[in-house]
């Protein structure tokens, strides 16, 4: 046998079959008896052996495999990857990944993909044009996710931005804030959405006008809003603030923290996302979570039914957030 990698010559050897046997068996295909796919599947294991994809699909019309763009930093775009994962396996695609970094532009992440053969795209929180993103999705399935933007040819599937913002000036209101502040996500996909939602929200619940901050996607971005915000009188500085996501959330209460001032005391701050570390005990984000399952299910089916039953786009679909209340946000001192 090969001293490098098995080969199916190989496992076809230890189980006493043929190779003919061994390649129905890892495609699935009549033809091999119970006791014959066991016998292969055991011998397969005990080598190591892993069939190459890739490699079978060369002659094939049809890849299955879905290219995902996403931003290499951006917390939330993990737990998507997990959802588009378990839900393309469950209509039988791969997934391959290409990532967007501050040295590698998402045009240049796409063109990856599209010399990996993928079928279709899903692209988490694109910051393409219009124009480009038509372009794209007139050669093959696009699905843009957590952006909604109007695009020939392009499915969209995202979170109600402008209702969660909604949702977390509500919380705390209700809590008996009156200056609440809105960290901005500046470019960043749903921002528009999430600052709609905010000046909403305040103009209907009759609350004084407050300046946007300066936020961003990141921690060191919210400590440039913490910053912005003890900048004001204290008599006029608000005591909330509802952040673009998470990780700016996070850097706008440490940096509150490290300026002796209480959270959520002397200020409560509200996040989006609700990513893995939002619920670490030493955290307790209050946040306004998006359903990362439903958007990574729906974003694969859309993509499944364009490919399979070869229908065309459909409309927009919005799944809902939900607000999530822990220890960051409270009553007013």
């Amino acid at each position: 046998m090969s001293a490098a990698r098995p080969t199916m010559e190989d496992v076809a050897v230890r189980a006493g079959v043929s190779r003919a046997l061994v390649s129905i068996v890892f495609r699935g295909a009549v033809g091999a008896s119970e006791a014959t796919r066991q016998r292969v599947l055991a011998a397969a294991a005990a080598l190591g052996y892993q069939p190459d994809r890739r490699a079978s699909r060369l002659g094939s019309t049809r890849t299955r495999m879905l290219g995902v763009v996403f931003g290499v930093g951006h917390a939330f775009h993990g737990d998507l990857i997990d959802s588009l994962y378990a839900a393309a396996a469950q209509s039988d695609y791969e997934v391959v990944l290409s990532g967007v970094t501050p040295r590698r532009g998402e045009e240049e992440a796409v063109r990856a993909l599209l010399g990996e053969r993928c079928e279709g795209l899903v692209l988490l929180g694109s910051t393409l044009p219009p124009r480009a993103l038509s372009q794209m999705a007139g050669r093959l399935p696009t699905v843009s996710v957590l952006r909604g933007v109007r695009a020939d040819d392009l499915d969209v599937v995202r979170t109600d931005d402008a209702e969660g913002l909604r949702q977390a000036v509500a919380h705390l209101h209700g809590l008996g804030h009156q200056r609440i502040a809105h960290a901005d996500g500046g470019p960043a996909a749903g921002a528009a959405q999430r600052r709609r939602g905010y000046r909403t929200a305040v103009r209907r619940l009759g609350l004084p006008d407050t300046p946007l901050l300066p936020g961003g996607l990141t921690e060191e971005d919210g400590a440039r809003a913490a910053a912005a915000l003890l900048a004001a009188p204290p008599r006029e500085r608000p005591t909330a603030v509802a952040a673009f996501n998470d990780r700016c959330a996070l850097g706008i209460v440490d940096a509150a923290r490290r300026a002796g001032l209480a959270v959520p005391g002397g200020l409560s701050v509200v996040g989006f996302d609700d990513i893995r570390a939002a619920s670490y005990a030493h955290i307790a984000l209050t946040t306004i979570r998006q359903d990362a399952d439903a958007l990574g299910r729906l974003a694969v089916e859309r993509l499944a039914a364009r490919l399979d039953q070869v229908v065309p786009p459909g409309p927009a679909v919005v799944v809902p957030p939900t607000l999530v209340v822990r220890a960051t946000s409270g009553t007013p001192r």
